[in-house]
């Protein structure tokens, strides 16, 4: 079942499930039938997301669903149909606002996969033809509240199929209702005023204002991400922009070359801030703006260094952008040298303090100074260091050497190393030793059992020859032992 539903910007054609959805069905086709829909505005327009109306206030908040007129005001809302669910995977889905309480609202889904709105709102049908409207309706431009600055409305709804019987309360008005004094008085822009004035413009001028709006939308833009400091800012008239230069072409060749225009006040070549190396572009600021104008004119697509240079303003903003950033590397530099030279002060004192703690002369031995040794045969400072100081430059007394190691600690450190200080081979035959006395232990038990045990085998009975009593025990144990 279609209806065809005609806007101020064109028509849709929806078709309705009707199968799926009988009583929202019902509802929505009376609704149409009683020119309801008529003049109510698109009032939330979202950009890739929804279309809404159905509201004849316009603020979103009103309609009554067709069961307020039979009735009476209590039935203005009813719960849609929970099953079958219906998912808004297409564009051009028609959808019943709020399926707890459903009235008069419907919104049309201007993008694909929106299955988020599955489990609130219910869906009712599916737009067959006019996807164009809904091509505009994307494109409209809306305030903060999704608003639409233009005055899209729904002129008027035609049913093309209604299964469903007429109630007897419904009374349907015979011919299409005229517009109010709100709908006349609205503050938002007519399409047809619009229309009108854009008629009147030459092809030239539409393509002028469409370029300016959009230069200004990008302004703004670049605004918002801090590419300019203000959106109203204008490039400067006196600088040219210089691009597709050779590598090897430098600041000083551009300034010779456009300096028979007119003074130049700077021209510099930009370059990578890491390695240096020419982007092959550069900007010449020149003293007047007559002579910038006629370098434009006469040095746009001439070779110099081999390659065709492109001479312009359009990027003169660039400009801007370099010298704050030249101004930000000049202080972060300065910043850098500063706490560089303190730096490399306060590590030249250290390396004075250090060279003249080095070059101290060591305390000379004159034979009178006294030798303090403690108990634990270490000396006290002064001595510690002028033996180190003595042995590092390799002229330690033999006589000293005596004295350091005749220490009670040294004595006993000496011999203990002495006693750790076997060769294998004198371990190997130690161990060869304790082997062989195991040995012949071991073969001496053993020749001791044979022993016994022949000797009682000589004495035993006959009948007792293996040498086990009556019990059939033996005598012996495994070692020879009774």
């Amino acid at each position: 079942m279609s209806v065809i539903l005609e806007t101020t910007i064109g028509d849709l054609v929806v078709d309705l499930f009707v199968n799926e959805r009988d009583r929202s069905c019902r509802n929505f086709l009376k609704l149409c039938k009683m020119k309801y829909y008529n003049f109510c505005p698109f009032h939330f327009v979202k950009r890739n997301f929804i279309a809404q109306t159905g509201d004849p206030t316009g603020r979103g908040n009103g309609g009554e669903s067709i069961f307020a007129h039979i009735y009476g005001p209590q039935a203005a809302f009813y719960e849609g149909e929970l099953k079958p669910r219906l998912k808004h995977a297409t564009r051009g889905t028609l959808s019943m606002v709020n399926r707890a309480n459903i009235a008069s609202q419907f919104f049309l889904t201007l993008a694909d996969d929106l299955d988020y709105l599955d489990e609130k709102h219910l869906v009712l049908g599916q737009v067959t033809e006019g996807f164009e409207v809904l091509d505009k309706l994307n494109e409209i431009l809306t305030d903060d509240s999704n608003r639409p600055y233009q005055d899209v409305r729904i002129s008027h709804t035609i049913v093309l199929d209604d299964p469903f019987e007429d109630p007897v309360e419904l009374r349907y008005p015979l011919r299409s209702p005229s517009p109010s004094r709100e709908v006349l008085e609205s503050d938002r822009m007519c399409l047809d005023d619009e229309m009108a004035e854009e008629e009147s413009k030459t092809a030239e001028e539409l393509e002028e204002e469409y370029r300016e709006k959009e230069a200004r939308a990008q302004a703004q833009v670049l605004e918002m991400i801090g590419d300019l400091p203000s959106a109203e800012m204008r490039p400067p008239e006196n600088v040219l922009f210089v691009c597709k230069l050779n590598p090897a072409t430098c600041s000083e060749d551009l300034h010779i070359i456009f300096s028979r225009f007119g003074e130049i006040l700077s021209c510099e070549v930009i370059r990578d801030w890491k390695t240096g190396n020419s982007l092959q572009y550069a900007f010449i600021e020149f003293d007047k703006q007559e002579d910038c104008e006629n370098a434009y004119f006469k040095m746009d697509n001439v070779l110099i260094d081999d390659r065709r240079i492109h001479v312009d303003f359009s990027q003169s903003v660039a400009k801007v952008r370099w010298q704050q950033f030249l101004r930000q590397r000049k202080t972060q530099s300065e910043k850098a040298s500063a706490n560089g030279k303190a730096a490399a002060t306060q590590m030249s004192r250290k390396l004075a303090s250090a060279l003249s703690d080095d070059e101290a002369e060591p305390p000379k031995h004159n034979g009178t100074v006294e030798k303090k040794i403690n108990d634990r045969g270490r000396s006290n400072d002064s001595r510690h260091r002028e033996i180190s100081l003595q042995k590092k430059n390799g002229y330690l007394d033999v006589k000293e050497k005596a004295k350091i190691t005749n220490t009670p600690r040294s004595r006993k450190r000496s011999a203990s190393s002495s006693k750790l200080k076997k060769s294998s081979k004198d371990r190997h035959r130690d161990r060869s030793r304790k082997d062989s006395a195991q040995f012949q232990s071991k073969k001496s038990e053993k020749d001791e059992y044979s022993r016994r045990r022949d000797r009682d085998y000589s004495s035993s009975p006959r009948g007792s020859r293996d040498g086990k009593n009556k019990s059939g025990s033996s005598k012996y144990d495994r070692h020879g032992k009774k």
